[in-house]
């Protein structure tokens, strides 16, 4: 483990759409600073990500300053989407939880993404992460909140365990589609330098300055399956994991993390594991 390293960080600003690549990112109790504060939802106030519209993958957010975002689409025109004014949040469900939020304002935006998905679609903006979403109390300690992430502030993953995963599907029936991109499991945190399924061992790890608790291996769906860069979804790597990575009943790849403390992270931090 001496060798290992923070390879590359990746933050989503608006939650299912295009990663964005970082050098360095700013760690907060509830994540990377930007990731995942913006999210769809329909007109049930359900959030919508890839599982159910895989063509999300298509779209990208860009940062602004004060946290606004730009979004871009193929056949659409780029659109500026600031920071909605606190005049009033909306219950949003995101999976079990029920969240406080902001809807984005104007009607514009709506209209931009639901001509995009082909379906009545608004944006919301998570404006408190400090008190509006607890993580899994589980797994979390009391206060320990998280964005509009799946379930837990960061996910890290392992270029050696991605290497070993696409050895499996190469020799499966399969074969055709590997090997996969990291960019299957959209993380925040890519280690390289560990041996493959490493991870499965770490319950604390330190990325440079900033230390995190191990929470739990990282179930994996069908957004696993679809190509980040045409939308399209084939069969791996969930046959693959559900051959040979099997935990609890769920198909795993990654860890979920759980900040200690706050600081910042780079491209090339040495990676220790604590415990």
């Amino acid at each position: 483990m001496g060798n290992a390293r923070l390879q590359s960080i990746h933050v989503h600003p608006v939650k299912a759409l295009r990663s964005l690549a970082l050098r360095e990112a700013v760690v907060e109790p509830w994540g990377l600073t930007g990731d995942r504060r913006w999210m769809l939802i329909d007109d049930g106030g359900k959030v919508v990500t890839q599982r159910r519209q895989p063509r999300l993958a298509l779209a990208a957010a860009e940062f602004l300053p004060g946290g606004g975002v730009r979004l871009s689409a193929p056949g659409r025109e780029p659109l500026t989407v600031p920071v909605p004014r606190a005049v009033g949040t909306v219950v949003v469900q995101i999976f079990r939880d029920k969240v406080d939020a902001l809807p984005a304002e104007g009607d514009a935006v709506h209209a931009w993404c639901s001509a995009f998905l082909g379906t009545d679609v608004r944006l919301v903006y998570l404006d408190d992460p400090a008190t509006r979403r607890p993580v899994d109390p589980r797994y979390a300690l009391p206060g320990e909140t998280v964005s509009f992430a799946d379930g837990f502030p960061l996910l890290l993953t392992a270029t050696a365990s991605l290497d070993a995963l696409n050895s499996l599907i190469a020799e499966g029936e399969h074969a055709d589609e590997g090997p996969l991109p990291m960019n299957r499991f959209r993380p925040n945190v890519v280690v390289s330098g560990t041996d493959a399924w490493a991870e499965d061992g770490w319950s604390r790890v330190a990325v440079g300055e900033v230390d995190f608790r191990v929470a739990k291996p990282c179930g994996r769906c069908v957004v696993a399956t679809t190509d980040q860069g045409t939308a399209e979804r084939g069969r791996e790597p969930l046959h693959s994991l559900g051959r040979h990575r099997r935990l609890d009943g769920g198909l795993v790849f990654g860890q979920n993390l759980i900040p200690v403390g706050r600081g910042t992270i780079r491209v090339g931090d040495p990676v220790r594991i604590v415990e």
